[in-house]
């Protein structure tokens, strides 16, 4: 593939690793979801289809109730509908749940967020004493993003050719820091993958096991998130799920490559998790209640660096693993989306605690069918949809 349609096809893949959701005062009920019978959000999840996708799903969580909506079906060129609540690849979402065992840690006096990286991984960034744990995970190192490196296939025909490949943490961190960094550490904001990779492997230096372990110990199995995995090296996706489509190119009507099974160590500590949309809920609304974390701890996961000016999204702060948006409303969302190959996750959740939106998407394949999704957050958020 042509260098720049390389690093086209690269920054469509990242564009939606970013996306917001916010902050739940109240435990909504988790029951299974109602399926069906919502027109409004159907027609909207079938426009995000008819932009560019194969399938999505919706389920939202409001004063009202909880029901979700499908629309496209399961494979490409099938007839299935889309699995009522499904399991999915869920991307950068990932990093909350790393943030949030990090932070644990912090609280438990087991390191700061002023620590310098080469505390914890001497010899492993070079300017390591420059770099602290909280620019880790808020974006500011300025440490180059693994996933841009030219030998990380991440995208494509090499993608394909490398799919049941196993990484390591180590390995895609000194391919990354082999690139020089975008900026002194703390003089800019970019996201990196590196990022968390890096701070997995600090995890695992504090506690001696992976960073999995600690959030299955520390998160799912507290929380009841039975749907909810790392996979580690596994390439598939347990229980009814969709299946997941890359174009193979940037071009008009480029072919679309089944990419449901893949080792998914090459995404790691920065975006490896598969789950579901009720997990998902039941995460953030327990982790922005302070049910994970001491107030001191949350505070400063929710407190923002501004990054509306480096996205060119008006309204948009990062924090600690967590996004906060101003939505059309006027609304904050705190959260965060995901993508990983073949699969995309729009996750909200206003402040109040009023409504929680997760939508995941498959096969997703034009900007159109993104905007139109992002749009849905929003517009369900606000309260103008469904059964409002």
């Amino acid at each position: 593939m042509p260098i720049v349609h390389r690093r086209r096809a690269r920054a469509a893949l990242l564009a939606a690793l970013i996306l917001p959701v916010a902050l739940a005062s109240a435990t909504p009920a988790f029951a299974a979801p109602a399926a069906g019978g919502d027109v409004e959000l159907r027609q909207a999840l079938e426009q995000v289809v008819a932009r560019g996708s194969v399938g999505a799903f919706a389920d939202v969580r409001d004063e009202n109730g909880h029901w979700a909506e499908r629309a496209g079906t399961a494979r490409l060129g099938g007839t299935q509908p889309v699995p009522h609540d499904p399991n999915f690849r869920m991307g950068s979402t990932t990093k909350s749940f790393v943030a949030t065992v990090v932070l644990q840690l912090v609280g438990e006096g087991r390191l700061s967020l002023e620590d310098p990286v080469e505390r914890w991984l001497p010899g492993v960034v070079p300017n390591g004493d420059g770099v602290t744990v909280r620019q880790l995970l808020n974006h500011t190192s300025g440490l180059y993003d693994y996933s841009q490196d030219k030998d990380v296939p991440l995208y494509g025909e090499e993608f394909l050719r490398n799919r049941y490949r196993t990484y390591t943490a180590e390995e895609l961190v000194r391919l990354a820091l082999r690139n020089p960094p975008y900026f002194a550490p703390g003089k800019g904001w970019r996201y990196s993958n590196t990022n968390y990779f890096l701070a997995g492997m600090i995890i695992k230096k504090v506690t001696g096991s992976s960073y999995g372990e600690e959030i299955t110990r520390r998160i799912l199995r507290p929380l009841g998130l039975g749907r909810t995995v790392v996979p580690g090296t596994s390439p598939a996706i347990p229980g009814r799920h969709a299946h997941g489509y890359m174009p193979l190119s940037m071009e008009p009507g480029a072919t679309m490559a089944d990419v449901t099974r893949f080792n998914p160590s090459v995404a790691g500590a920065a975006g490896e998790m598969i789950s579901s949309a009720g997990d998902i809920q039941r995460f953030f609304a327990a982790l922005l209640q302070g049910k994970l974390l001491r107030p001191a701890q949350l505070a400063e996961m929710t407190r923002t660096v501004d990054i509306s000016h480096d996205t060119g999204v008006p309204g948009l702060g990062y924090g600690l693993g967590l996004e906060v948006r101003r939505l059309s409303c006027g609304v904050d969302s705190l959260a965060h989306g995901g993508s990983s190959p073949g699969f995309h996750t729009y996750v909200g959740n206003t402040r109040d605690g009023r409504r929680q939106v997760v939508l995941s998407v498959t096969g997703m394949n034009k900007d159109e069918s993104r905007a139109a999704a992002v749009a849905l957050v929003d517009t369900l958020l606000c309260g103008k949809n469904g059964r409002s």
